[in-house]
């Protein structure tokens, strides 16, 4: 877009000499300056000889100094075209047609004026006048801003609605939604539909009395009057038609835009449910007990309550009463400080993986393993939970050369008698007081404070040997994802 500005002719005074009269160039020039934001006179080479401006903003734009100075050199370099065109229309018609034009501004954005010109005087000068195009320039900012606005508020919404309808969805939960003035549905989730025995098709829109026996429709109405009147209410036992299979039903209510509508949840009581779950529970004891990884339960203070039989194979014991109730520390870790690390960063928070350890056996095995640990504190029984892969494998091939000493013992005997021995206790002590950090940062995946626990130093004393060995920036090459 060249900013040029398309307009109808303007339509003009009939008979100016008449109705106007003749005009003194003071009341022209103060007609001008009041009925522009900004007015330009102009000899025939551009040059600005005089100005005017009736908008006050251009007072800190300098304008002022402009006198003097070709209208060209005054704009940036897209409007120099646009300006030459102004003064050849004005010169070829008397009178050009709207171009926009950006001055440059020491105070940031360019200044956006809508320009006019008109020959004088016999073709010695021009006036151009301009209006200041900005308070368009800042309405139409605004406009921006609030599409954007209303555009970022649609996306919450929908992404909103979609976390709803997909949790809707996947609720293993019979859910309808109430109409609370018709009680007819007006939505329902698979799972109410499964428990009733009929398509969504058929449920929406159907009266709710429908959905329940005969018997349990003056509960129904009892609890949502109630739901209603004081916005909660205890839970209802119901009975559905033709199965006779009963449920408890429970009942929120909340607002939609001008209406009301109830949330519903049924949950059969019967033992269907219990068998299903039953079920369920036994599948999954099943499979954790053959699971090729070591998996151990325990209670809050590391005494185990269950284990499976590859945990049991790697500890070298024959059945789960030769561990249960004991300290799981008794198999994992490398000492004490180990697991309490382990720990302590399960209960910051809530599960940790990828934490290598090792775990002995009964009979003196170790074994390198990864531990992927959850805290489940909530319920009947609080219990953490633990599975160890067997790593020795992997830990062997993924084991560091740098890890190694830097000079084999025959190469220290050749440096006997060319270095003095305390040189050489020195540089081997360095050697093993860095492999040992190292270690210790891997180990710990990082955690300063822990190494230095594990290392029986303290934090100021472990980051000064940090420092020492430039390991500041140490990053463990299979640090553990706490």
């Amino acid at each position: 877009m060249d900013g040029l500005v398309t307009k109808s002719a303007p339509s003009e005074f009939a008979v100016p000499h008449k109705s106007v009269g003749d005009l003194d160039a003071e009341i022209a020039g103060k007609l001008i300056a009041h009925a522009a934001d900004i007015a330009l006179v102009l000899d025939k080479e551009g040059v600005v000889q005089d100005l005017a401006f009736g908008d006050e903003e251009f007072s800190h734009e300098g304008v002022s100094d402009w006198v003097g100075k070709v209208w060209r050199d005054l704009v940036t370099p897209d409007s120099e075209n646009k300006v030459t065109a102004l003064l050849s229309e004005a010169r070829a018609k008397g009178v050009s047609r709207w171009r926009e034009v950006n001055h440059p501004s020491s105070r940031g954005a360019d200044v956006a004026v809508r320009y006019f010109a008109m020959q004088v005087g016999g073709g010695e000068r021009y006036i151009a006048i301009g209006r200041d195009l900005r308070p368009v320039s800042a309405l139409q900012q605004r406009l921006i801003e609030a599409q954007v606005a209303l555009e970022r508020e649609y996306s919450r919404l929908r992404q909103a609605e979609t976390r709803y309808r997909l949790f809707f969805k996947m609720a293993s939960e019979a859910v309808l939604i109430i109409d609370a003035n018709s009680q007819k549905v007006v939505e329902v989730n698979p799972a109410a539909s499964r428990l009733l025995d009929q398509s969504p098709e058929q449920l929406v829109g159907a009266p709710l009395r429908k959905l329940f026996a005969d018997e349990s429709e003056r509960a129904v109405q009892a609890l949502l009057a109630m739901v209603r009147a004081a916005g909660h209410a205890e839970d209802a036992r119901v009975r559905l038609p033709f199965s006779e299979q009963e449920c408890t039903l429970s009942a929120s209510l909340f607002r939609q835009e001008s209406s009301a509508h109830f949330l519903i949840r049924l949950s059969p009581v019967d033992g269907e449910r219990v068998k299903q779950d039953a079920g369920t529970t036994s599948l999954l004891v099943d499979i954790v007990e053959h699971l090729p990884d070591a998996f151990i339960v325990t209670d809050p203070d590391r005494r185990i309550l269950a284990a499976n039989i590859a945990f049991l194979d790697l500890a070298q014991t024959a059945s789960l009463e030769q561990v249960r109730g004991k300290r799981l520390e008794r198999w994992v870790g490398r000492q004490g400080i180990e697991l309490d690390v382990l720990i302590a960063n399960l209960r910051e928070h809530g599960s940790v993986r990828h934490f290598r350890s090792i775990l002995r056996g009964e009979y003196g095995s170790v074994v390198d393993v990864e531990v992927a640990a959850v805290s489940v504190l909530e319920g009947e029984q609080p219990c953490l939970g633990f599975v160890l892969r067997d790593v020795s494998a992997r830990v062997e091939r993924e084991r560091p050369a740098a890890r190694q000493l830097p000079r084999s013992v025959d190469q220290l005997t050749e440096l006997v008698g060319r270095v003095p021995l305390k040189d050489l206790v020195r540089e081997t002590t360095d050697v093993i007081e860095k492999l040992c950090i190292e270690a210790a940062l891997e180990l710990t995946g990082d955690n300063r404070a822990s190494a230095a626990e594990i290392l029986g130093l303290s934090r100021q004393s472990l980051y000064s040997k940090l420092r020492r060995y430039d390991l500041v920036d140490f990053t463990p090459e299979n640090g553990g994802d706490h």
